[in-house]
């Protein structure tokens, strides 16, 4: 597990020719991903960019939502209880490929197809430009 200086989840780089990450997640996420784990198992992200609930982060438990050549693993987040896939769409890659992507938790009702929806939080993308090398 790789922390950063505010104590956030860091992905590993998935991203073929990168060398820095692309995703993270707050300690407010790694609590909710922890106690989702231990109720539905393995859990994934998705973010497919379409409108409505397509452009927050979805989560489902490993395996629920098909991946394809039409994604990209941004990165695999590590928690204690096991690793957490981030995919995107390709096509929203495409338009936030200079994006860094921080996991966070609000309240509030999100998708009901994520596995957060019954806790009254829902997670969201909090975004800055990718660092330059």
């Amino acid at each position: 597990m790789s922390l950063d200086e505010l104590g956030r989840i860091v992905g590993r780089i998935t991203v073929a020719g990168e060398s820095s990450p692309r995703v993270e997640l707050t300690p407010a996420a790694t609590a909710l991903l922890e106690r989702l784990w231990a109720v539905h198992g393995p859990l994934m992200f998705h973010q497919s960019g379409g409108c409505c609930d397509g452009s927050s982060p979805m989560c489902y438990p490993l395996g629920d939502f098909i991946t394809s050549d039409a994604d990209v693993l941004l990165g695999e987040l590590d928690l204690p209880s096991g690793t957490v896939p981030f995919w995107m769409s390709a096509e929203q890659f495409a338009y936030w490929r200079h994006t860094y992507l921080i996991v966070d938790v609000v309240a509030g009702r999100g998708s009901g197809f994520s596995v957060e929806a019954p806790e009254g939080v829902r997670f969201l993308i909090r975004s800055r430009l990718m660092d330059s090398e």
